[in-house]
Parts: C-alpha cells; structure tokens; sequence
C-alpha cells in the first residue's frame, strides 16, 4: 500500500480556515507585521466557506443616527440575554471599518442620488456581493508574507501541556500528510452542518442553508485538545423558502412582507420577531393545521419584484430560477416558508469557542474568530471580518512579547509531540487497510443523522427533545464512533468523507451534552426542552464544556456583564488557565 509523503512546514502564524475571518486575519497580521503566516484551506480561497456563492447585504453594519452600542442591545435581545456584551461591543465597533476595507478593495457598494449607502433595515446596507470572496482572497493571497495551501484539510491540534504547538492534516486530492509547526494558531473554520437529517433528503440532501462542507472541523479539534466551549445548545435553525432553501431576509426586510399561515392570519405578532420566534412561529401553526406558512408577496410592485430576482441571483440563484420556470414571480404569488435542520454555528448564535476579548481561547496560543467564536452571536460577515481583525491584532501582539515557546524544551516532551504525530498519520492509513464495513460512508452519515433528528430535537420532531431521548442519542452516537473507526476509504475523497464524519460525531456528542444540561427552554425551536418548557432564572448562566482524559465536563458560567468589562484570559506559569470568568 502507498504510504503517506509526510511534509514539515515552520511558521509563525497557521490560519486553519481560508473563509472570511480567516482571510481578513491574514490580510491584518501581514499589513502590521513581516511574521510568516500559513493558510490552510479545504478547498481553494478563492471560492470558499459561507462567502463562496456571494450575498446580497452587508447585515451587520451602524448604519446613520446608530451606535454600536445599538446593535449590542439588539443582539443581546434577540439571544434572550445569553451572549457577550464585551464581544459584541468589540466587533461592532469595527464594523463599518471592515466594511470600507472591503469597498477600497473592490466590492460594489449600492448608493442612492445623495451618495450615501442603500440601507435594508436599521443594520443593514444593500451590496453586489457575488465576487465578495475572490475579493477577500486577493487580500489574503497577495500579502508578501502569506502562503495560502488550498485543499489542505486540518484533523487535529498539537497542543504540549495546554500550549498550542501547531497542527496535522493532509491533502484532499494527494496522498500526503502535512505536519505545520507554529507559535500561535487561529482556528477559522466554518460552523457545523450536517448533523441532523435535512429538509430535502437523498440526492438533494446538500441543498441546505449552510455549506454542506463546514462539518464542525474547527470545533471538533479544540473539544479533542480539551479547549472550552459554551453555548453550544443554542442551535441555529433558519426560515427559508421553501425546497430552495433561499434567504428569506430578503424579502422580510426588503418589501417588509409578513409571515402569514394558510388561512391568510399574519401569524408574525403572535409569537414575537426575534430569530429563533420566526420559526417557532412557522412550526407551531403547521403543527397546529394552520399551514403551509408563507412570506406575503402577493401585492408588491414589478419593480420590487425585479428587485428581488436580482438579488437573488447574487446568492441564490435556484430561488430566481424557481420563480422564472415556474411563470409566477413573487408580486403573484406568495413565498412558502419552513425551517431548516438545526446547525451550530457561532456567527448566527453564541455557540462555539470560549473566548476572551483578544479571541484567545483557553489553550494558550490558540485563538479563534468568525463562525467556530463563541459569545458574539448575530456577525454575520462584517462581524467575522472584525473578529478576525481583532484575533491577528492579537496574535501579533502576542508574538511581539515573546509569545509562547513553540516546543517544550525537554527532550521527553518533545517525542510526546513527535508520537503523535505519528499515530494521526497512521490514523489516516488505518482506513486504507480496513477491510469494507456493512455499512457504506454514507450510510453512516445519514445513521448520524437520523440518531439526531429523532432523538436530539430535529425537524422530524419539531425541534423538540426530551432527556431520555438525548439519553438514547448519546448512546447511539457514541456507537457509531465505534463503527466509523472501521469504515474503509479507497481514495482521498473517501478519507476526507470519513473524516468529516468523524468531525460531526464529536460535535454531536459535546451538542447532546449541552442540550441536556439546559434545563429551560430560553430560545424556542433552537431548544424545545420538553422536560423543561419555560425559561429559568437559574440558567442565567453559559453552559460551557471541555474535555478531559476522555470524558466531556459541563461548567456553568456567571455572565460577563456590561460591555465596559472585556473578559481577558491569564494564564499561570504552566500555561493553564486562571482567569475566564466565574464558575458557578
């Protein structure tokens, strides 16, 4: 059998992550500093992560006669006040900063008769934003001290006594393995996807709301190398038009149409317009016979209606070609609207990394930005681009004071870091040598996904879940991992298809554990507790995680209150954690 090539790389900066904060980190680090920095990215820059199909909003932005304490109120709000204000002030004060980097490097900004933006809603402004991640890659590739590997994908963390000393992957499309050695890392990989049964299954089961390929890499990483994770159980759930799984935002804040029921009743006020209520919304009157629910179009004008298909086509075009196949635009007929499968994503919620306000992580070395950043729920993509603003900012003041000793100086230490290495390449060839399973790739991940969506609160069950079915699902996920290590790949896809899995259990298993320790249901529909229906003021808390010596530990942490008091990590002079804010 054709061994693993193994390549060695030194730098001083790794970017696991070549999305949009992992872009702007090295875009920043290389504008304020001559350290090396290595990018390395699943698939190509140039078209990868949210960013690849383009959007048609900046939906994060301070617009006129708005402050960033505004969009902090906002967003503190629509999380039921489960969220970083000292996150949220940091990254919307950089906000229409990052926004005019983007307009100097070429993005198309709409302006009206006065010059001034376009705005869609009180946060946010109308781009053309099709080419919004070519754009970004350009930043990224053309800084003299960048190095950008496309189809590298990350598997796991090096971290020596809770000091973060690089990282192992390998190719997608070659057999070779790369061991990239660093003296600070920033984790920017996408959300997770993929974890519970989607709305349209088989063939079609990829036409989802976030990119089928962001698995919960980056998170499954830092759960194995024992970093802290919060939040996790508020899990995001879109409205989206229905079989396309299209935005809806689009037409809810761009011709203000209403969410109506099968009956004609404007359901929307009824049940409250924050994120996780609009959907609530929608499944509680199909539940309840009222449907099929849909976005109310029927009036607007042709021109609004050439609005929308031409929105739509700068990041979703199946929606535009919906409606011209089927010779009835928007303005005749209204929009039918569901919810999507749950997702763990940090750039929509607060789910994700626990991080301190330099987004350092509670392994030392390691931060982390964008979707896999806990706290600072509701970034979208200015949000990521602050985040990984502030992160490389960090990194660069971090390697200015000495930083970290890349290695442990002993011997002893190093071959711990030398062995395994050697074990994850050798994980890789074990699937090579594994006989075929009874069970296929992708019968396994549609197994995963049936275990969540039945027992762990998926579409199958309107969102709902109770103890004794997590119970079941933990079990059975837990079984799966056992049944996953003997799957048998034949080429690299089948490795990567394999891996991918692998990174969702892990997500699963720490998600399961943090939906059952919430005992409240403080954000309908992204977590119906069934054993526990109403909001607590006991859970006033975040519901952290981490692993250790293979058992997943939940903390419950006080509030970091008022934005005036940014959390920032202290480590003793073992590297571990002193100060992350109070355990209850």
């Amino acid at each position: 059998m054709e061994q693993f090539q193994k390549i060695k790389l030194d730098t001083d900066v790794l970017i696991i992550g070549g999305g949009t904060a992992g872009c702007y980190a090295a875009y920043t680090i290389s504008k304020e500093s001559n350290y090396r920095v290595i990018v390395a990215e699943k698939a190509n820059i140039k078209r990868s992560g949210c960013l690849a199909a383009g959007v048609n909003a900046i939906n994060a932005y301070i617009t006129e006669g708005k402050k960033p304490q505004d969009y902090v109120d906002y967003a503190m709000k629509d999380a039921k006040g489960i969220a970083r204000e000292d996150l949220l002030l940091s990254m919307s004060e950089g906000l229409n900063e990052v926004t005019s980097v983007l307009e100097e490097n070429g993005l198309v900004i709409l302006k009206d008769e006065n010059g001034k933006y376009v705005t869609r809603g009180d946060r946010n402004i109308k781009i053309n934003g099709e080419n919004i991640k070519p754009i970004l890659a350009k930043m990224a590739e053309e800084q003299p001290n960048v190095t950008v590997f496309n189809h590298v994908n990350m598997t796991d963390f090096l971290v020596e006594n809770n000091v973060i000393q690089g990282a192992v992957g390998f190719h997608v499309d070659e057999r070779i393995a790369y061991e990239i050695h660093a003296k600070a890392v920033l984790v920017a990989t996408g959300g997770a996807a993929g974890l519970y049964r989607p709305n349209n299954p088989g063939f079609s089961r990829h036409k989802m709301w976030y990119p089928p390929f962001n698995t919960g890499a980056g998170y499954a990483m830092g759960i194995e190398a024992g970093a802290e994770m919060t939040t996790l159980e508020m899990r995001f759930i879109a409205l989206r038009c229905k079989d396309t799984i299209a935005p809806t935002g689009t037409i809810a804040q761009g011709v203000h149409a209403k969410q109506m029921n099968g009956f004609g009743e404007i359901y929307e006020t009824k049940y409250g317009v924050s994120t996780c209520e609009r959907v609530y919304g929608t499944t509680k009157e199909n539940q309840e016979g009222r449907g099929p629910c849909y976005l109310k179009t029927d009036e607007i004008s042709e021109e609004l209606e050439q609005d929308l298909y031409k929105a739509y086509l700068n990041m979703a075009p199946s929606q535009t070609l919906k409606w011209l196949e089927g010779g009835q635009g928007p303005s005749k007929q209204n929009v039918e609207i569901e919810g999507t499968e749950p997702y763990i994503v940090g750039g929509h919620t607060a789910s994700g990394y626990w991080v301190d306000n330099d987004r350092a992580t509670t392994v030392r070395g390691l931060y982390a930005a964008g979707d896999v950043a806990g706290g600072a729920p509701q970034k979208y993509v200015t949000g990521a681009l602050v985040e990984g603003k502030i992160a490389a900012e960090s990194i660069v003041k971090f390697l200015d004071g000495g930083g970290t000793a890349r290695a442990v100086e002993n011997g002893s230490a190093q071959g711990k870091t030398d062995e395994k290495i050697a074990d994850i390449i050798n994980g890789y060839e074990q699937f090579f040598e594994n006989e075929a399973s009874f069970l296929t790739i992708e019968q396994t991940e549609e197994t995963m996904q049936k275990i969540m969506d039945t027992y762990a609160g998926g579409i199958g069950t309107n969102y709902q879940y109770n103890e004794a079915g997590l119970a079941l699902a933990k079990e059975k996920i837990s079984s799966l991992q056992t049944v996953l290590e003997g799957l048998h790949a034949s080429d690299m896809d089948d490795l990567l298809q394999i891996y991918e899995i692998k990174e969702r259990l892990t997500v699963c298993l720490s998600l399961i554990e943090h939906l059952k320790a919430r005992k409240e249901t403080r954000w309908h529909s992204f977590g119906e507790n069934m054993n526990h229906q109403e909001v607590s003021s006991a859970f006033e808390k975040y519901v952290n995680s981490y692993k250790k010596d293979g058992e997943l530990h939940i903390v419950l942490r006080d509030l970091v209150v008022g934005p005036a008091k940014p959390l920032h990590f202290i480590f003793d002079a073992n590297n571990q954690l002193v100060t992350g804010g109070e355990i209850s």
